[in-house]
């Protein structure tokens, strides 16, 4: 061969890889040059002196350096430590296999039952369903709750937030929706909560059944980008599910510190803090992840329940706010119904389900208004009522309230062991209100 044309397919071989080094390094974020890469890219940190290797994620580039946000830890690794540019990119394995399994955001397992094997691989981040493909919501879903069902029914396709302060029984809700709801595909991500959760959640909410169910963790020991692509990584399986026809229950704890891991490494990046902190990113974030939920034309929906960690009880939280404005309802839990004893704590008066009169027949909607209602005058009363200042005869409202005030209590509580399907759920709210 003439020297000429080996030399013109020699520059044309890549014969080694290309690397960066790292120039500085703290605990959550890493600067290196000698790469030309993306925003978004994926990276290996490769340490010279061991054999440890970590992915990261190109979150900012400038003129003469880049950043990584490390998925794990940083520790062992120093200045010229190598970075290579990751060929798989933001891509996991999908598929059947994930059923009845544990695993971390990368599709690996976490419950010791062996390896995932698995042909199929999808994007972590994909756009939102667009607008003029989403298919109108016009079918109940019902989710085994009597509160729920009766008086916020929910719509296969639709997204819906549960706020609540700590301690007043998300995780209970959670494992009563995922047990009651009758679908084929269930997807549970549980971002950023404590590791003893994991375990108590599907032995004690869920009963050790996992047959039909994928959960995705991601603890608040992990690092921020795997808790915050832990939440796009459940999103993307549920969405391969969807594709295949299924009507998928999608349940996500907790909003609040997904937003938490984007708001520490928006600060590490130099973002400028707004409310609470929180920088403008974090809000870009919500409807980025919230959108992916839905029903589509020609394929299945995600139905999606998002818990919301209201902190100090308060609604007027930016994340709870913000995240009530993306979703098509919320379930507010009240601290004060716990200390009646009323379980699931849902309190009507300040929930709401948009889509509820377009999956309900018209005797449905007149039974949840007045259930409603009723509640609301007992509600505005209670006082009067408490110190025997109200008698009977001057408001037959009220006195009917009064009536059956025993009957829509009983209606408004139920065990977790129960579950009660959309039809005799109608059939309780009828004997509560008869």
């Amino acid at each position: 061969m003439p020297i000429a044309r080996l030399k013109q397919k020699l520059e044309n071989e890549r014969l080694s890889p290309l690397f960066g080094v790292i120039k500085k390094i703290s605990s959550n974020k890493i600067e290196a040059n000698g790469l030309n890469p993306s925003i978004g890219d994926i990276v290996k940190i490769i340490s010279r002196d061991s054999d440890k290797s970590e992915l990261g994620m190109v979150t900012q580039i400038d003129q003469k350096s880049f950043f990584i946000s490390p998925f794990g830890f940083v520790e062992g690794f120093k200045i010229d430590d190598k970075i290579y540019i990751n060929d798989q990119g933001m891509m996991i394995p999908v598929g059947n296999e994930l059923l009845g399994r544990v695993v971390d955001p990368f599709m690996q397992p976490k419950d010791g039952k062996g390896k995932i094997r698995s042909t199929v691989s999808v994007p972590i981040m994909k756009p939102p369903l667009d607008a003029m493909k989403r298919g109108l919501i016009y079918e109940p879903f019902g989710v085994g709750v009597k509160t729920i069902d009766g008086l916020l029914t929910c719509g296969k396709g639709q997204k819906l937030g549960i706020f609540a302060g700590s301690g007043v029984g998300k995780s209970t809700l959670m494992g009563m929706i995922v047990q009651g709801s009758n679908t084929p595909i269930k997807v549970v991500a549980l971002i950023g909560e404590r590791g003893r959760e994991v375990p108590e959640f599907i032995q004690k909410n869920l009963g050790g059944d996992l047959s039909n169910t994928v959960i995705i963790v991601a603890t608040s020991d992990d690092s921020p980008l795997m808790r915050k692509y832990g939440a796009f990584c459940a999103m993307s399986v549920a969405e391969y599910f969807k594709a295949q026809g299924n009507d998928v229950l999608f349940m996500m704890d907790s909003i609040t510190r997904f937003a938490m891991a984007q708001r520490e490494i928006g600060l590490a990046l130099g973002e400028p803090p707004t409310s609470k902190g929180y920088p403008p990113s974090v809000l870009t974030l919500l409807p980025q992840l919230m959108e992916r939920a839905g029903k589509e034309e020609g394929k299945g929906s995600i139905t999606a329940f998002f818990t919301v960690l209201v902190e100090g009880d308060d609604l007027s939280d930016p994340i709870a706010d913000q995240s009530r404005s993306i979703l098509d309802g919320h379930i507010v839990l009240s601290r004060e119904l716990t200390d009646f004893g009323v379980y699931p704590p849902i309190s009507i008066q300040n929930s709401a389900s948009r889509v509820m009169g377009d999956v309900i027949d018209g005797e449905h909607k007149k039974l949840a208004m007045k259930f409603k209602k009723l509640s609301s005058i007992l509600k505005e009363n209670e006082v009067l009522i408490r110190i025997g200042a109200y008698e009977k005869g001057n408001d037959k409202e009220l006195d009917e309230a009064i009536l059956k005030k025993e009957k829509m209590n009983e209606f408004l509580q139920q065990t977790p062991e129960e579950i009660i399907n959309l039809k005799d759920c109608i059939e309780k709210l009828k004997e509560a209100l008869a």
